[in-house]
């Protein structure tokens, strides 16, 4: 059984220590936090502590925190030849400043606290300095998804920036939606069946081929119409992304 020790309280630390705790395969001995606030809700569940030098003995030890505070905190560890991994996507495995062993466990999903996750569908990328270090990362993958792959510090900065597009952006994009909707007085959920079909379309067609719309057909007029409703900031987002559209279909 692996033992496993998660350093971190946020959304990822949260959903990735709710989903150790059922594994039967895995031993989450310890989680960090250093407010201890954030991680009362395991007193009865692990041990909990928000003190570095009383972390607990382990094979992994999984730093998931804020991409700005993986070095610095990483440096703070005093660890002998352990495997230490963070989660980040835009972090290269080296800015890892621990003296142990180093690798990379990044879960390719957005977290909210709120929102359950089912972890077997989840891509998990790995990395490790050593086959033996990988193997036992892919060991642990395996144990919670499906989808494992072996992803170096520079694809993985490449998935992370694609990722923000598809997601962050993209979300952006449906509170702009659900703004409008609020405005004209029209319930959001009107569009919950366009959202779920233009992201199941992409399962099997590309993005290029399931692009519609009036920017791809170049209809000038209801562009100008749809430009004239917008304030300002939502005018130069719609008219930034008209450009783009029209000129991959050229």
């Amino acid at each position: 059984m692996i033992k496993v020790v998660i350093i971190g309280g946020g959304n990822v630390a949260y959903h990735l220590t709710s989903c150790l705790l059922k594994n039967k395969h895995i031993e989450l001995i310890q989680v960090f936090n250093r407010s201890l606030d954030k991680i009362q809700y395991l007193k009865n569940k692990t041990l909990i502590t928000n003190n570095l030098s009383e972390l607990k003995e382990a094979d992994i030890y999984i730093i998931s925190v804020s991409d700005d505070a993986i070095s610095k905190l990483s440096s703070s560890l005093n660890l002998q030849n352990k495997l230490v991994v963070h989660t980040s996507g835009s972090v290269a495995m080296n800015e890892l400043q621990s003296k142990s062993r180093k690798g990379v466990f990044y879960l390719l999903q957005t977290f909210s606290k709120e929102k359950k996750i089912d972890f077997n569908t989840i891509p998990i990328c790995i990395e490790a300095e050593t086959d033996k270090d990988l193997k036992l990362l892919k060991t642990l993958a395996k144990s919670i998804s499906k989808n494992i792959y072996h992803i170096n510090s520079e694809q993985r900065k490449g998935i992370h920036v694609g990722a923000v597009f598809v997601n962050n952006f993209v979300n952006h994009l449906y509170h702009i939606g659900y703004e409008i909707c609020k405005e004209n007085k029209v319930p959001f959920e009107i569009l919950h069946p366009l959202i779920q079909e233009t992201a199941s379309k992409i399962v099997e067609l590309t993005p290029f081929e399931a692009q519609t719309g009036p920017a791809k057909r170049n209809d000038t007029k209801t562009i100008q119409k749809h430009i004239a409703m917008l304030p300002k900031n939502q005018q130069e987002i719609y008219t930034l992304l008209t450009k783009s559209i029209s000129k991959t279909y050229e």
